[in-house]
């Protein structure tokens, strides 16, 4: 054992995993910091997804965010999902990470190349060298948990494997169309199966309470996104000497990031089990709605062009911009959560109003309607769960007397 007086005694400890059921679990300044680091990766993305729907490229656009987002969500969870089972916080483990976000930044700074012609070169050696880093820290692991060894092994040799073939899709550019689609689909596939087949052995001590936490978190990120382009709106605005015109805009942006804000947190935990395919929904699920929350910002910055004359798509299809992610958000939720936690008609309110959102910019209401429908999910939603509580409250005391008569 290293000697806790030694120089350095910091530098290097064993990589154990951490306790499962720690109390009082929570993000660390450098998880913090790594979120930061992300979100001007989110908000690289954001705004490509902005210009291409101002600039009538709205399937290309669609495309590209999600290709760019995926590879930003898919390095930030694959470390968080580490740290909350391996967080040592020794000088190599903090290097490492800030190695990984070194490669966020230049994943960042590729991604308007990426918008502008699928130049992918900077955004893959960004990506790559925060998966390296990632490999080292899984052979550490392996190094000193000998019960999850075998996954920490398959977690660092997948993800190395993976790599190479980016490396070789890097070295295929030119690449685009439906080429680069497949291909850049077959090595998401890849991705997502590395964890998928590593837990299968043993899984690691992630620790729930701290999840929960680290995703809440990013999704607070990625709504801020929204009220970002409520204060361009509010700018623009000004800079135009418009402000009555877009004061609409910024009201909404407000409304609804606080609707969608209302829906995520609630009253209902969200990963109630450890199972792993429960885990595995939740954890790759919050990709539909951390994109779409960020997509919800884009279409309202989209709309102050449209509004302010400096892009010629029609009216509509800003109004879809920001409903689209918005229903697409609601069924995320539904997906990850609701659908597991609900038996009555709580459990199908989301979907509903999801619908609705897709209904409403179609009617005089536009923007406005997505605002009131977003609103009203939330206050459906509240009530019939409440009333689902109170119910299965009801029937446990009910219940009691039954089961100490039975014992």
């Amino acid at each position: 054992m290293q000697d806790s007086n030694s120089p350095f005694a910091g530098l290097i400890r064993p990589m154990l995993p951490r306790d499962a059921h720690e109390p009082h679990r929570a993000a660390t300044p450098l998880e913090l910091l790594f979120d930061l680091v992300s979100v001007i990766a989110i908000a690289a993305a954001a705004a490509g997804l902005h210009h291409a729907i101002s600039e009538a490229h709205v399937l290309d656009g669609v495309i590209t965010f999600t290709m760019a987002f995926f590879a930003i969500w898919w390095a930030w969870m694959n470390f968080t999902w580490f740290a909350s089972a391996y967080d040592n916080d020794d000088t190599v483990f903090r290097l490492l990470t800030m190695l990984t976000m070194a490669g966020a930044l230049t994943m960042a700074a590729g991604i308007s190349l990426l918008f502008g012609g699928f130049v992918m070169t900077t955004v893959i050696i960004g990506y790559i060298i925060m998966r390296v880093a990632l490999v080292v820290l899984w052979l550490r692991a392996a190094q000193h948990d000998a019960r999850c060894r075998r996954t920490a092994l398959t977690y660092a040799f997948g993800i190395l494997v993976v790599q190479l073939y980016w490396i070789g899709l890097l070295f295929a550019q030119p690449l685009s169309g439906a080429t680069l689609y497949i291909l850049f689909g077959t090595g998401v596939l890849l991705e997502l199966a590395v964890p998928a087949f590593a837990e299968r052995s043993a899984q690691t001590p992630w620790h729930r309470h701290h999840i929960m936490e680290r995703y809440g978190l990013l999704n607070i990120i990625v709504l801020g996104e929204t009220l970002l382009a409520g204060s361009v709106a509010l700018r623009q605005a000004a800079i135009d000497g418009s402000v009555g015109g877009l004061i609409h805009i910024a009201l909404a942006a407000l409304v609804i990031v606080f609707c969608l804000w209302w829906l995520y947190f609630s009253r209902e935990e969200h990963l109630q089990t450890g199972a792993l395919s429960r885990t595995l929904t939740w954890g790759y699920g919050h990709f539909v709605i951390f994109a779409s929350g960020a997509a919800v910002g884009a279409g309202f910055a989209a709309l102050v062009d449209i509004l302010t004359h400096h892009s010629q798509v029609p009216l509509i299809v800003g109004d879809y911009a920001v409903g689209i992610p918005v229903a697409l958000y609601m069924l995320g939720l539904w997906f990850v959560r609701d659908r597991f936690i609900f038996k009555g008609a709580a459990r199908h309110v989301l979907p509903a109003f999801a619908l609705l959102v897709l209904l409403v910019p179609l009617s005089p209401l536009a923007l406005e309607g997505v605002a009131l429908v977003t609103v009203a999910s939330v206050i459906a939603r509240n009530r019939l769960a409440a009333r689902e509580r109170a119910l299965a409250d009801a029937t446990e005391k009910e219940s009691l007397p039954n089961r100490r008569l039975s014992a």
